[in-house]
């Protein structure tokens, strides 16, 4: 007897059939939160977002390539401040949200942003969280990295050369709570919609990057200190300049 490949399996239990929808109604009561803090960590203030001008969207479209090769100067802070702002930032608010640069089924926002900062001007090198409600970041912990981000990356050198490596974890609760496992489609559509904006906010900035989906999941999870089961990275994108 053939086995279902587990890929193949969730693709056919997650499919939408007409008249055989979940019902029943939400526990607003058990909604998971929709941001994530580290109360105790020490907070960076980042410089505001750039929210007007810019080259035009067709011209960072064209541009947009995944590169492997980076210079040696350090991103400015400005610079990753707006990468961080282009992937998840706060555009408006109204009827009850908080609507962002990106995307979200449901408006419930599943992925956090962590950046392992290699060389940044004015920010020690180390790892950090996005704080997406402040536009701050919060200090996990410092030290050099590059090399356990190379390793976390499946020993690719671009994670260790790049100046920084943004990592996209799933809070997966916040999907499931209104789509049940279903919800698992749509923070992996997630994933991608932050990755490209981030990835055409670095052609904007003359910047390049590199989207990395082959990763030891464990390992980047432990450098996070996430427990890879309620919240698991899913993700990668390392920045730099052009080499």
């Amino acid at each position: 007897m053939v086995k279902t490949k587990i890929g193949d399996l969730f693709q056919q239990e997650t499919k939408y059939q007409r008249g055989h929808l979940p019902g029943g109604d939400l526990d607003w009561a058990s909604k998971p939160a929709t941001y994530k803090s580290y109360p105790s960590a020490p907070r960076i203030q980042l410089s505001s977002p750039e929210t007007k001008g810019g080259p035009p969207i067709w011209d960072s479209i064209r541009q947009r390539r995944s590169l492997r090769a980076f210079q040696e100067p350090p991103l400015k802070e400005a610079e990753l401040s707006q990468l961080l702002w282009a992937g998840q930032g706060i555009t408006d608010t109204g009827m009850g949200f908080a609507f962002r640069t990106t995307p979200s089924a449901g408006a419930l926002y599943p992925l956090e942003t962590y950046a392992v900062v290699h060389s940044v001007e004015g920010i020690e090198p180390g790892v950090y969280h996005y704080s997406v409600q402040t536009h701050e970041l919060e200090q996990l912990k410092l030290g050099d990295f590059r090399m356990a981000a190379a390793r976390m990356a499946l020993d690719q050198g671009i994670a260790h050369s790049a100046k920084a490596v943004f990592v996209w974890t799933a809070l997966f609760a916040r999907s499931k709570w209104k789509y049940r496992q279903r919800g698992y489609r749509y923070v992996y559509l997630d994933a991608g919609h932050i990755a490209q904006n981030v990835a055409l906010a670095a052609v904007a900035l003359g910047l390049g990057s590199c989207q990395i989906a082959a990763i030891y999941d464990d390992e980047v999870n432990a450098l996070l200190g996430v427990d890879g089961v309620e919240e698991s990275a899913i993700y990668l994108t390392v920045i730099g300049k052009p080499g």
